[in-house]
């Protein structure tokens, strides 16, 4: 894989990375423009006092067309606050700004335009591997079927194969465990009396007889028995020899069971070739009606274990394989099949949520904006007013001063006491924008909102199209053998 490609980020992580971005880096700080109080700014300058002291000298003159210093004075400091005023309106203007450009609009176009269609491209990427593997696995089904629909064929079998569970293979083995524990008491009980050694003697010599008794029909009827059940005659004649043979040793080894039973302990004499020569000579006279139940009892667990290897996988040998592996291959891709559409499934409503996350983000940034841009005009009114109030505080302050100047006078007033101050005011820009702006905004808007309903929409029929193309690959390998054969 490419290193490149590898690294570079999935289209539905790059909206989502984008979604998960404040809208803005900082908390709304706008704050209302205090006005002046004009007693309190009165009372600070002494205005009153000044006034009166400064009318008793009829000051400033009557002629002076200017203001003296106490007004300068009062216009500084309605200057001063003006100014700062208009500091406080450009850095809440700017703020506003700010959050503006933190919407970030284009770069939401950007990546909404480029990675909604690629989020379609790689839902239809990853589909497309899904069925190349899905496709692997039908074509690994239809060999099997075939190899097992062959083998039916051939062999002439209509029915399914028995196959061997877990919980019968434990009652199989259980059976077993049973026979051999209940023979190796019993002959353990009746070989006691023939065993120098008494009990233990006996129970080592019914142990060995039990296990090679049971084992031995077991694999009998496991391995070549199960031969009589094939369609090849051959085969069958070696299944039925097989079973011939094998009534032969469950008879021989029951028997020599038997006779051992009979044989007293002697010292100096070995057992084992006396068991041999009575079975040579005389295999069927047995003296003691328990060595006959002993005989019988080994040899119905002979044929039981024998019956149990017969019966433990499919009677046909060979079937139970093939069946197994058709059935391994049919769940395998089953199972991938369902693990595929529920991918793309979660795949599609993960695309999905994030591109309808994404329209609603559009849609609140929106509003958002609007809302800032209502609020810098409402700024800059404020700002407007606020001029108009302090104008009035300053024509206050300097009405409070000249009226406590002509109460004191003795000479007329001069004439500038009779004009209002008209302050310089500051006209701030336009912050409107413009009506062209806002109508392409939501038009690009819009255009990005409905791109991503088409691609939701895209990317649903995707969906649609990979399940229907999933359940398509079955049509390559028709099952129409089974079928006929089945019938």
């Amino acid at each position: 894989m490419n290193t490149t490609t590898a690294k570079r980020p999935s289209a539905l992580s790059r909206l989502r990375a984008l979604l998960r971005q404040s809208q803005h880096p900082y908390r709304p700080a706008t704050q209302i423009f205090l006005d002046l109080d004009v007693q309190s700014n009165a009372r600070e300058m002494g205005l009153t006092e000044r006034g009166t002291e400064r009318g008793k000298e009829n000051r400033p003159q009557a002629g002076s067309e200017t203001l003296d210093d106490v007004e300068h004075q009062i216009v500084e400091r309605i200057e001063s606050h003006k100014q700062d005023a208009h500091s406080l309106y450009l850095e809440h203007l700017h703020t506003y700004d700010q959050r503006i450009a933190a919407l970030n609009f284009e770069e939401r176009f950007t990546i909404i335009q480029q990675a909604a269609p690629e989020a379609v491209g790689d839902f239809g990427a990853e589909a497309s591997l899904g069925r190349d593997d899905l496709f692997a696995l039908r074509r690994r089904l239809h060999e099997s079927e075939a190899e097992r629909e062959e083998f039916r064929k051939k062999h002439g079998i209509t029915r399914p194969a028995r196959l061997a569970s877990v919980g019968k293979i434990l009652l199989k083995v259980g059976v077993l465990a049973a026979l051999f524990l209940i023979e190796v008491v019993i002959n353990g009980t009746f070989l006691a009396k023939a065993n120098e050694l008494g009990y233990v003697g006996g129970a080592v010599q019914a142990t060995v007889f039990a296990a090679f008794n049971i084992l031995v029909s077991f694999l009998w009827g496991l391995v070549p028995i199960r031969l009589i059940n094939r369609r090849n005659p051959f085969l069958k004649l070696v299944g039925i020899l097989a079973f011939v043979v094998y009534l032969a040793f469950a008879l021989a080894i029951n028997l020599a069971l038997a006779h051992l039973r009979e044989v007293p302990p002697t010292l100096g004499v070995d057992t084992g070739q006396e068991v041999l020569k009575h079975i040579l000579s005389s295999p069927l006279n047995l003296t003691d009606v328990m060595s006959w139940l002993l005989f019988g009892i080994g040899f119905v667990f002979s044929l039981i274990a024998m019956v149990d290897g017969l019966t433990f996988f499919d009677p046909y040998m060979g079937y139970a394989p093939l069946e197994r592996r058709w059935l391994e291959a049919s769940r395998k891709f089953t199972d991938t099949k369902a693990d595929l559409i529920d991918g793309l499934r979660d795949i599609r409503d993960d695309a999905s949520e994030v591109m309808n996350e994404a329209a609603r983000d559009l849609t609140v940034r929106r509003s958002e904006l609007d809302a800032l841009w209502q609020a810098r005009s409402r700024l800059a009114q404020r700002f407007v007013e606020h001029q108009a109030q302090i104008e009035r505080a300053c024509n206050a302050l300097l009405q409070t001063y000249r009226e406590a100047n002509r109460r004191a006078r003795t000479s007329e007033a001069p004439a500038h006491f009779e004009r209002p101050y008209k302050m310089d005011r500051i006209v701030p820009a336009p912050v409107d924008p413009n009506p062209g702006e806002k109508d392409d905004l939501r038009r690009a808007i819009g255009q990005a909102q409905d791109l991503l309903k088409t691609q939701i929409q895209a990317i649903h029929e995707a969906f649609e199209k990979a399940v229907l193309s999933y359940k398509e690959i079955d049509q390559f390998f028709p099952e129409a053998t089974r079928g006929k054969t089945s019938g």
